[in-house]
């Protein structure tokens, strides 16, 4: 359930290279800067302009002047970058994508069509393809405690040896508007996040989170 094959389909990312050789997809967080590095000089450059240094942004997107980019990151056709937001580096943002107002954005890959349009955070995370964050909903990727993240699931745990570690989002999520992300969730595809909601663990495939105690599958026609 949070394994890459599980989650993503690849065929929407420029990263499917890095995550298809991880079992599970925080793996790849290390490697993001330096993958983004390498692909950058790859990319057609009737498709993409070098806008700063190792800053790549392709020529039908739409990134506004009060946006920073900060290198190295890649973002794909046909995306908006809005007002003010803030991509610090090692981000891939894929096609069709939305980076909104405020939106911060470090150390992370959006896959293709996923929406972060208003005042969210993306750190240490993956988002699959067209999975949307409600406005002000966000990834926390540190603990508290400062020590390194476990991903729960009941009573199996899975030491990932990290200390930064967002959230593993699936394919065609929905999460609520103002909800939290604890270090280390895990969101299957199709799964829903209620409004307001702080979640924690592994929220399996077409489930909706309504709080920590009803997690319920979704119905189907």
């Amino acid at each position: 359930m949070y394994k890459t094959k599980d989650l993503y389909d690849l065929s929407h990312t420029l990263a499917a290279p890095l995550l298809e050789k991880t079992e599970y997809p925080w793996e790849a967080l290390d490697d993001i800067k330096e993958f983004i590095l390498a692909l950058g000089l790859t990319l057609p450059k009737d498709e993409f302009d070098e806008v700063a240094p190792n800053v790549w942004v392709a020529k039908d997107a739409n990134v506004y002047p009060s946006a920073y980019l900060g290198a190295p990151c890649i973002i794909g056709h046909k995306t908006e970058v809005r007002h003010c937001a803030f991509i610090r580096g090692s981000a891939l943002v894929g096609d069709g994508a939305v980076v909104g107002n405020s939106v911060e954005i470090k150390n992370a890959i959006l896959f293709d069509g996923v929406q972060v349009p208003h005042f969210n955070y993306v750190g240490d995370s993956i988002m699959g393809y067209k999975s949307h964050m409600g406005a002000g909903s966000v990834t926390s990727n540190v603990k508290s405690d400062k020590t390194l993240v476990v991903v729960k699931d009941g009573t199996e745990q899975i030491a990932t040896g990290r200390k930064k570690f967002g959230a593993m989002v699936g394919d065609f999520v929905e999460v609520g508007c103002n909800s939290v992300l604890n270090p280390g969730t895990v969101l299957g595809p199709h799964a829903s996040v209620y409004p307001t909601s702080c979640v924690r663990g592994v929220i399996p495939a077409g489930h909706i989170f309504k709080d920590k105690d009803h997690i319920v599958a979704r119905k189907t026609d």
